[in-house]
């Protein structure tokens, strides 16, 4: 066991609070709906970037490589001033969801370098042009672009112009658990000497400005041993008892300056300040020369050691600091040989720890790639506290008041989030999204599986799960409908357990699939509008990939009975099978259960298999289609093909014969039941005797050998999905073939776009039409290897589609995994798909090796686009990296019950 995993362990028996403090503060907390109390329940403009310096917030806090006690109580980051920027550079400035020509999107090149698990060591960089930062440019020049017009990034600006900038690299270590050491290197990358204002900043969450606030915290100086310091204690003795004084260290020379962390009423809406000292005041006194603006007294809720440095060119600055607990500290030296060590050491501990998790096999780029995703994946982890009764009742539209007013979760009132949450994006998306934070688990489960199931299980607790049995989407709208992949990442998990130690986590299993339970019924009393065992759902995350917006009413009053759904569906009642069997080891009772979704999966399989017009699949193209079916009870298939038409091949399980043997008098049932109707056998992959394949094992799917071909044989055509850098959302059949539909005279179009939305459906930068997309390129790899331990050797595939090259499966699985993680690699050329054309990214060695881990990928190009640093999912490639690193195919068909992540001796 190396010193990390040794962390590790001892967090989880609650031996050391080696989590305590973590990159917990977010990138982004104005324009979130937990800030907007205005009448409009416009987020964005009701809190905007203008205003987030001077207003505190409520529920949370932003800053730059900013970190935070796991309540969020006390926050440090830093501040940045080039002596030219026109406001102080607290936080990362972006453009609001309607200021963008695509969308909401950060306007920034910072990077999340490294991080373990428990947060023992931490790196991050931000790049700070030293030329006045153009706000005003970004926000114009973007506005006046068309939607088929690319971003105008800050890159674009000139900014960067003879790389003069700075590199600012931000390195956490922590000596213990309450005591964490910050170096600060400030690298003037330009041709002359500049000038650099730093300000790491100390200062506590304002939680006493509102009712029922408790009391003040205190932030004041402090004489350490004749050094100067900054003490941050809390007065509420609760509050003190969790999170004791803190002293942050300062070396070096420094200027001590003092405010408060309160709304500076006075500017943004001209009313007097309950105190001369407000949160912008560091800004007022720095950039405007305002002296008056800081506290002499030196006490408040916000601190900041002033540095003014000047770096001469290709020269580098170091800043030393230390945030301890500890008194005892103050009677050592706390920045003398020992504090170079702990870096050294914990550096050499992360190195250790990695080299456990990334496979041998990994090329040095590799390597980096892995790193930097799942360094992403926990530098993304944001405390999100949201109490949705008292937001509702402060609105005035609580349901329970009687409040007449309405907007958006109202129904969610029983909600009280207060936990430390894996986020998409903690700029552009600043919110758990349920269907995401599955991804996420399965890619953190490569570094912190107790941390992944963490956040599976708090999904379903009873303060986040709905009473009725829906999971939360996201802040915007609770009630929207994500994709069911919870009960698939929890099996995952517990998969992945089981492989790496020999023993699942059978406790989670059952808590999870009790939870599962309850959001299966809420899906078929709310989704199957007809009892046909066929579903909706609305978007399901798949945001622009149809002619109508899948979530709003449908022309001429129609419904969507949607093949994504169905297939989703069919996934779960798989999963929940799986789970009964491994219950059932443990717990007959189990087997009823087991029962009961088997049954659920022949009658979802066959209804999305229905013969005939009126169904979903079309014997003609050899592919699922969506069916809208109007009122007048008219049914027609929506014939775009996208990743709705694919999700049917992810619904594939096999059932082991070890498991089969468990319960042999209900594989006797369900086989009787098939005998009896076998119309509910029509197309669904032939189960029982005569039916196994390798290993005696049984397949549960919704296409059989001849669909599944025909499925293949366009999914792998590079004229249709396959990219040559993964599987497109959509066919690029369409780009030349758009497909329309007439409904009462109108007429809706869809066609492939490989990049950007050309469309406002959902508005922003939401797209379908084309690119890219980890998750669900991750789900289809699984499913074929699900396939492949079926048929092996014997089923064999055109790979492309016309190449006269021959396939297996897992090989299959493995062209596609290569085309997503070549989206990073650098090629022989030298460059890297994702950084498109960029001369700088691709040759400049300050930037080339620092990766962004993008929401989508051009899908005939492979260059990043979307939220840029959407590590949540896009971090799976990680997985696909040691997933091939560590498995090949015969492992695969040996594999037992699913557990293939295992490491070659």
């Amino acid at each position: 066991m190396n010193a990390e995993e040794k962390r590790l362990a001892e967090a989880r028996e609650g031996r050391a609070a080696w989590k305590r403090f973590g990159p917990y503060v977010s990138e982004r907390q104005w324009g979130v709906v937990r800030e907007d109390y205005s009448e409009t329940g416009d987020a964005w403009n009701a809190f905007p970037h203008d205003q987030a310096r001077s207003r505190a917030y409520r529920h949370g806090e932003d800053g730059l490589a900013g970190i935070s006690d796991d309540r969020l109580v006390l926050c440090f980051a830093l501040a940045l001033w080039n002596g030219r920027d026109p406001i102080l550079k607290e936080r990362l400035f972006g453009l609001a969801n309607e200021e963008g020509n695509h969308g909401e999107d950060v306007k920034e090149y910072y990077y999340y370098q490294d991080s373990t698990p428990t947060h023992s060591y931490m790196r991050y960089l931000y790049k700070y042009p030293q030329a006045a930062f153009p706000y005003e440019d970004l926000i114009r020049t973007n506005a006046a672009r068309s939607r088929v017009e690319p971003e105008y990034e800050l890159v674009d600006t000139g900014v960067f112009h003879e790389s003069r900038y700075f590199d600012v690299f931000v390195e956490y270590a922590k000596a213990a658990p309450d005591d964490i050491l910050v170096r600060i290197t400030v690298h003037n990358r330009g041709p002359e000497a500049a000038r650099l204002h730093l300000l790491p900043t100390l200062w506590f969450r304002n939680t006493w400005s509102w009712p029922g606030g408790g009391a003040k915290p205190e932030i004041r100086a402090m004489d350490a041993q004749g050094r100067q310091a900054i003490l941050a204690r809390h007065a509420d003795p609760e509050e003190a008892a969790r999170l004791p004084g803190h002293v942050l260290l300062c070396d070096g020379g420094f200027e001590l300056l003092f405010t408060e962390n309160e709304t500076n009423t006075e500017r943004l809406f001209g009313q007097k300040n309950a105190s001369p000292y407000v949160k912008d005041a560091f800004d007022a006194f720095l950039i405007h020369g305002r002296a008056e603006a800081v506290n002499p007294a030196r006490t408040g809720t916000k601190a900041c050691a002033h540095y003014d440095l000047t770096v001469a060119p290709g020269e580098a600055a170091v800043i030393r600091l230390r945030l301890c607990a500890s008194y005892s500290r103050l009677d050592e030296t706390p920045f003398g040989r020992e504090f170079a060590d702990i870096f050294d050491r914990r550096i050499r501990e992360a190195d250790a720890f990695y080299a456990d998790v990334i496979p041998a096999t990994a090329s040095p780029d590799e390597a980096r790639i892995m790193r930097q995703a799942l360094a992403g994946m926990l530098w993304t982890k944001q405390f999100y506290s949201f109490d949705v009764d008292v937001w509702l009742r402060e609105r005035g539209a609580h349901p329970l008041r009687g409040d007449t007013r309405h907007c958006r979760n109202r129904e969610w009132f029983h909600m009280k989030n207060e936990h430390i949450i894996s986020m998409p994006d903690k700029w552009e998306y600043p919110w758990y999204a349920a269907w995401d934070l599955a991804f996420h688990a399965i890619a953190l489960s490569l570094a912190d599986i107790d941390f992944a199931k963490e956040q599976l299980s708090l999904m379903l607790r009873a303060d986040y799960l709905h009473p009725n049995g829906q999971l939360p989407a996201y802040e915007w709208n609770f009630s929207d409908v994500n994709p069911p992949v919870h009960a698939w990442a929890a099996l995952f998990l517990y998969r992945t357990e089981q492989s790496a130690t020999g023993r699942g986590d059978l406790a989670f299993l059952k808590r999870s699939f009790t939870k599962l339970l309850l959001n299966f019924t809420w899906w078929v009393n709310r989704k199957d509008r007809f009892g046909k065992n066929v579903f909706e759902g609305g978007f399901l995350g798949l945001d622009n990939i149809g002619v109508f917006d899948r979530s709003k009413g449908l022309p001429a009053g129609g419904c969507l009975e949607q093949a994504d759904g169905t297939a989703w569906m069919a996934l779960f009642c798989q999963n929940m099978i799986e789970m009964s069997l491994e219950m059932a080891c443990d717990d007959p009772a189990c087997e009823d259960l087991l029962h009961k979704f088997l049954e659920h999966f022949l009658w979802i399989a066959s209804g999305m298999n229905r013969l005939g017009p009126e169904g979903m699949w079309d014997e003609e193209d050899g592919f699922y289609y969506d069916l809208l079916r109007l009122p007048d009870g008219s049914a027609s298939r929506l014939k775009v093909r996208s990743m709705v038409g694919l999700l049917p091949l992810c619904a594939a399980t096999i059932l082991e014969k070890r498991q089969r043997d468990r319960v042999p008098d209900i594989m006797d049932a369900l086989h009787a039941r098939l005998g009896r109707m076998p119309e509910l056998a029509h197309s669904l992959h032939p189960l029982g005797p005569g039916h196994h394949g390798v290993a005696d094992r049984e397949l549960l799917s919704l296409v059989d050998e001849g669909r599944l071909r025909r499925i293949l044989s366009r999914m792998l055509d590079e004229n249709e999905f396959l990219s040559p850098y993964g599987i497109r959302s959509m066919s690029r059949h369409h780009r030349d073939h758009p497909y329309s539909i007439h409904v009462h005279g109108q007429e809706h179009r869809v066609a492939y776009v490989p990049g950007d939305s050309d469309s406002g459906m959902f508005g922003g930068n939401s797209n379908w039409r084309g690119p890219v997309w980890m998750p669900v390129n991750q789900l289809i790899i699984r499913a074929l290897l699900q396939y492949y331990r079926y048929y092996g050797e014997a089923f064999r595939i055109e790979c492309p589609t016309g190449s006269g090259v021959m396939m297996n499966l897992f090989e299959v699985s493995r062209e596609i995994s290569g085309r997503l993680v070549r989206l990073f690699t650098r090629g022989e050329d030298g460059r890297r798909p994702i950084f498109g054309n960029s001369d700088l990214f691709q040759n400049d060695p300050h930037w080339r090796d620092h990766l962004l881990f993008h929401e989508f990928f051009h899908g005939d190009d492979g260059h990043g686009l979307g939220a840029a640093h959407q590590t949540g999912w896009t971090g799976l490639v990680a997985k696909l990296i040691q997933l091939y690193g560590n498995i090949d195919a015969t492992q695969m068909l040996a594999a037992d019950g699913g557990k293939v992540f295992v490491k070659r001796e």
